[in-house]
């Protein structure tokens, strides 16, 4: 496979277009994300920093993005390649593009989940990590009441929950 012409680029919005292209990406490549709607994809990609993706051309064929603090910890969500494109290196290359970003180069950890591609992500550096994970499911809690502004010291706002 010829990947020469494949172009990455940080992105912080996707078009209407170009989100569809993101589903079908994922309905092609993502068990994992097979189902998700694309207005929730919008607004990960809003509140995630950075975001890469790869173009062949108009064809949208890597996805990745990331979150981080910039100094202590960020995480990597949904590494995604177009199946026709895998073995070709565009994996790797879409994970050092996200850890070389401003935002995450100097991160002291990088985190990432994964279902069934540890051996990928060790070849690229990551080890496992088995004393940090859990996680909690807010469909099996009861969620906490939402934050409301109080006055502060100085008139300025504060948030606490009541």
């Amino acid at each position: 496979m010829d990947c020469r012409n494949i172009q990455f680029q940080y992105t912080e919005v996707l078009s209407e277009a170009d989100l569809d292209q993101l589903m079908r990406l994922f309905r092609a490549a993502a068990f994992w994300a097979s189902d998700r709607e694309a207005s929730g994809m919008a607004t990960a990609i809003a509140h995630s920093h950075p975001v890469v993706t790869a173009w062949d051309g108009e064809t949208l064929i890597g996805f990745a993005r990331a979150t981080s603090d910039g100094v202590f910890r960020a995480t990597i969500w949904d590494v995604v390649i177009d199946p026709n494109y895998q073995g070709g290196g565009l994996g790797r290359k879409m994970v050092e593009t996200l850890l070389s970003h401003p935002h995450m180069s100097r991160v002291e950890r990088v985190y990432l989940m994964t279902t069934h591609q540890q051996g990928f992500y060790q070849r690229i550096g990551f080890t496992e990590n088995s004393t940090t994970t859990l996680v909690l499911h807010n469909s099996a809690v009861e969620l906490l009441p939402a934050l409301t502004p109080v006055s502060g010291v100085s008139g300025q706002e504060s948030a606490v929950s009541r």
